[in-house]
């Protein structure tokens, strides 16, 4: 039997060009402000006299995006992604432009909770508006690439930013976003207006703004809580979440329900291991081992890379079934976090570390744009935004959860028995995942 090569992908073709270039540099910018805009907020709440609010625009970003995703995703589902890539694209700017000529720490965080509402619109709009636009066929692909359109931001966003606060004014961290923002928003325009006609009528669902609500305020009180230990707020947020997951979530989703549901799950699970277990290696690299904070930052680095590496070789196979590529995935991280471990003592090989850890970035990046096609492919055109919203609060609430969770093992014990406690309980927790995304994972396609 000869075995013929996949057709390649089309993204790049002359009719998709410019419109795969516009969802990439929207994207990209996205992520960019979120991963420098931490660089430079010692210094805007500093000028800004908003110490005591060091928080509040992290949080306000937060709840903002959450609730809007969930606003994005029903209005896709009943016009389409064009309104909602138009209201995200406005909301965005409006929050760059809002928050870059901030006089006080009011301003500031209108303008972080703008951004938020404009960035969630956004992501979920690109997803719908990536099953209209791209055939079935060319899904991994533009997943990868979206993927890896968060490699550039991670490497070199947080020094950018650092160097425009230092020499310039933290100010341009926001504003000269938005002129690339508008170029990419003018690539997007011949794809939107070339969209076929929305006909499908989306399910009822009721309390959905409610909801919406609800899980943006828990979300973000779920994240202070967890950090500062507020054991009430942590009550409140669990009484806001749990009915409002009810009603954003596919039913049976923290239940790993065959098919739908465990696929979002997976979302949650390997955002929630990784970005836990990440957050804590350049802690232990400084207070355990000695290490600068540059040296600290190489394993990030490393890891940031063999995301987008693996992410775009899975692209580059749509032959090999994605829950496999999930499975697989799931085992890679598991692996990278329970190696990492070895580096919590002070005898520990922390020189490997950077390996250890582009091993777990590897995994994220198969696995990550695996479950969006995934997501996609068993989602009927009605539901297409509501799936799309759900996938990103299964990602920020396990996050923001895991994280927390690790704050307060870190904070309550030694830092190294902290973290060893934290990772091996995030490496069994992806296993666990990876169990799932067998044959519960498999009846996506036919759910």
């Amino acid at each position: 039997m000869t075995l013929t090569a996949p057709a390649p992908s089309r993204l790049w073709s002359p009719d998709r060009r410019w419109p795969t270039t516009g969802i990439l540099l929207l994207v990209t910018l996205l992520a960019f402000e979120a991963m420098g805009v931490g660089t430079a907020m010692p210094t805007m709440v500093s000028e800004l006299k908003g110490e005591a609010l060091y928080a509040w625009p992290f949080l306000a970003n937060l709840a903002a995006s959450v609730i809007a995703t969930v606003f994005s995703g029903r209005l896709s589902d009943r016009r389409g992604p064009r309104p909602a890539v138009f209201v995200g694209v406005a909301l965005f700017l409006a929050g760059l432009v809002v928050a870059g000529v901030a006089e006080n720490m009011a301003v500031l965080l209108a303008g972080r909770a703008l951004q938020g509402f404009g960035a969630g619109f956004l992501i979920v709009a690109v997803y719908v508006l990536i099953a209209v636009a791209y055939p079935e066929s060319d899904r991994p692909a533009v997943f990868g690439a979206l993927s890896a359109a968060w490699v550039v931001p991670s490497l070199v966003g947080p020094a950018v930013a650092g160097w425009a606060t230092e020499h310039v004014t933290w100010r341009l961290v926001f504003l000269a976003i938005v002129p690339l923002v508008l170029v990419g928003s003018v690539l997007l325009i011949p794809v939107l207006r070339g969209l076929p006609p929305h006909t499908a009528a989306p399910p009822r669902r009721r309390h959905l703004p409610a909801a919406a609500v609800a899980v943006g305020v828990g979300v973000a009180a779920l994240s202070w809580a967890l950090q500062h230990r507020t054991w009430w707020l942590l009550a409140v947020a669990l009484l806001l979440l749990a009915p409002a997951l009810r009603v954003l979530l596919p039913k049976g989703t923290l239940l790993a329900r065959r098919g739908l549901p465990v696929t979002i799950l997976a979302r949650g699970l390997l955002a929630g291991t990784f970005f836990a277990v990440e957050g804590f290696i350049p802690l232990t690299l400084t207070v355990v081992h000695g290490y600068s904070p540059l040296e600290a930052g190489i394993p990030l680095t490393l890891s940031a890379l063999g995301w987008a590496g693996a992410s775009m070789w899975a692209s580059r196979h749509p032959e090999i079934e994605r829950h496999a590529l999930v499975r697989t995935g799931f085992l890679f991280t598991a692996t990278g976090i329970a190696a990492v471990t070895l580096i919590a003592p002070a005898w520990g090989p922390a020189w490997l570390t950077p390996v250890l850890w582009a091993v777990a970035g590897a995994g994220m990046g198969m696995a990550t744009s695996s479950v969006g096609v995934l997501m996609m492919a068993a989602s009927p055109e009605a539901d297409r935004g509501f799936n799309s919203a759900a996938l990103q609060i299964s990602d920020m609430l396990f996050s923001g959860t895991m994280i927390g969770l690790g704050g307060v093992l870190v904070v309550a014990t030694a830092p190294t028995a902290g973290v060893v406690v934290l990772n091996l309980s995030m490496a069994a927790l992806a296993v666990v995942g990876a169990i799932l995304t067998g044959p519960r994972m498999r009846a996506t396609l036919e759910s």
